[in-house]
C-alpha cells in the first residue's frame, strides 16, 4: 500500500526563491492528508501535482509561515465545485483564531469546514489502519507536532507449512490467516500460530513542526521510518536557535538517533542559507548514522513497509 511524502514547502519563516513556506503533504491509499498550509500552498500543490483531495488539515501552529496558505486554498476547493467536509486539527486554544482565518474577507466556504483542538497525546484522526496523534513541542507559540502511525499488520501467511498440515486450498488459508483456527476433516485443529508468523509493524511519520529538541518527538513512536524535523539553523546559530525556539540540524540529529529512526529530513531551512546548506547535511550526519535528508520543494518520498527494505 503506497505511502507518500511531498515536500511542499520547506522555508523557514522567510520564503526565498527556491523555498516556500511549510507544507507536508502525504498520500495514502488515496487518502490526502496536509500538515500545515503556508503561504503559496495551493499553487505548490498545482505545481507538483497533488490534487486538492485533501480530508484532514494538521496545523502545527498558527505562526503565519505555517497557516496563511489556508484562505486561499479554501477558496481554491470552493471554486473547483468541493462538498467533501475538510476537518481542520489545530493546538488547544486557536480555534477562534484560526475560523477567522478560514473566514477571512467574510469569504465562507461554501463546504464544511469542522475545526477541532488538540492537545499533547491527543489522537488527532484514528483511520481503518492508522492514527495520527500528536506530541508536545517546545516553540513560542501553543503548538503540537503529529506522528502518523499505522496498525500492525497480520503475520506472513506461511502456505507451505499449512499444506503439510493436511490444510486444503481454499477458505481455510482466509480462516486461519484472520486467526480463526480450522478443523480438517479427520477432526485434527490446525490453529493459526501454527502457520502465521508475528505481527508485522507498520509504517511511521513524525513530523514536528517548529520547535526545540524534545524528548516527546522520541517517546510518541518507535523507530519512525520518517523523521521531518525542524532544522532551521546550523552550528553557526545554535545561540539563536534555542532564543527563537528553533533546532539546529545537529539538534535534529541527535533526536532521530536517540528516537531510533530511519530516515531523517531537516525542515524549516532560515533564508540566511539560502543555497548554502552543506552544513546542515554534514553536521546532521556527524550525529545520525542514518539516511539524512534536505529536501527541495516537490521532493517526492515513498515510505516502505520495515520490512521491505
Amino acid at each position: 500500500m503506497p505511502l507518500r511524502v511531498t515536500f511542499l514547502g520547506t522555508a523557514g519563516a522567510v520564503p526565498t526563491t527556491e523555498r516556500n513556506p511549510s507544507g507536508i503533504f502525504v498520500s495514502r491509499a488515496g487518502e490526502q492528508l496536509l500538515f500545515d498550509a503556508g503561504e503559496g500552498t495551493q499553487r505548490q500543490m498545482m505545481r507538483f501535482g497533488t490534487g486538492f483531495s485533501v480530508s484532514h488539515l494538521f496545523v502545527t501552529h498558527l505562526h503565519g509561515d505555517h497557516v496563511l496558505g489556508i484562505p486561499g486554498l479554501l477558496q481554491t476547493m470552493d471554486f473547483n465545485d468541493r462538498e467533501e467536509p475538510l476537518a481542520i486539527h489545530a493546538p488547544r486554544g486557536t480555534r477562534r483564531q484560526l475560523k477567522s482565518l478560514v473566514n477571512a474577507l467574510d469569504n465562507r466556504p461554501s463546504f464544511p469546514v469542522r475545526i477541532s483542538e488538540v492537545g499533547d497525546g491527543d489522537v488527532a484522526y484514528r483511520a481503518d489502519e492508522y492514527e495520527v496523534r500528536t506530541f508536545e513541542t517546545d516553540h513560542d507559540a501553543r503548538s503540537v507536532g503529529y506522528a502518523l502511525v499505522e496498525d500492525e499488520r497480520k503475520g506472513r501467511f506461511d502456505r507451505e507449512r499449512a499444506e503439510e498440515l493436511g490444510v486444503p486450498v481454499g477458505p481455510k488459508f482466509s480462516k486461519l490467516h484472520e486467526g480463526e483456527p480450522v478443523e480438517l476433516e479427520d477432526g485434527t485443529v490446525v490453529e493459526p500460530d501454527q502457520v502465521v508468523g508475528d505481527p508485522r509493524p507498520g509504517r511511521t511519520i513524525v513530523y514536528t513542526g517548529d520547535t526545540r529538541p524534545t524528548v516527546a518527538t522520541i517517546e510518541v513512536a518507535d523507530d519512525p521510518d520518517l523523521l521531518i524535523h525542524d532544522a532551521t539553523f546550523a552550528d553557526d546559530r545554535a545561540e539563536r536557535a534555542t532564543k527563537t525556539a528553533h533546532s539546529t540540524a545537529r539538534g535534529a540529529a541527535e533526536i532521530a538517533a536517540r528516537a531510533g529512526a530511519k530516515r531523517l529530513a531537516l525542515m524549516h531551512i532560515s533564508s540566511r542559507y539560502a543555497g548554502h546548506t552543506a552544513d546542515h547535511l554534514e553536521q546532521a550526519r556527524e550525529a545520525f548514522d542514518g539516511e539524512v535528508l534536505l529536501p527541495a520543494d516537490g521532493d517526492e518520498l515513498e515510505i516502505p513497509y520495515p520490512d521491505d527494505d
